[in-house]
């Protein structure tokens, strides 16, 4: 991906990761881009482009552990809320 379009993304992520429907997934998902998605590779973004898909209240089901997350997910969503703890 070339600069420009990485920076396209990025921002455009970041931007999705504070306009979510729920306020909690605005918090966790904001703060963790803000202090982490410019220094994830391709792959890591790509997978979190896919987790800004999907809805939010499962998204607050799988960060709070109410319900297991897919597989597929279950490293960036500890990723995220080792971020949250941490604020």
């Amino acid at each position: 991906m070339n600069e420009d379009a990485q920076v396209s993304t990025l921002k455009r992520l970041r931007m999705r990761s504070w306009r979510r429907g729920i306020k909690e997934m605005d918090l966790i998902l904001g703060a963790f881009a803000d202090h982490h998605l410019s220094a994830l590779g391709e792959d890591d973004i790509a997978l979190y482009d896919r987790l800004l898909s999907e809805n939010d209240h499962d998204l607050y089901a799988w960060c709070s552990g109410q319900q297991d997350c897919p597989s597929e997910y279950s490293e960036l969503i500890e990723k995220i809320m080792k971020d949250s703890r941490a604020l």
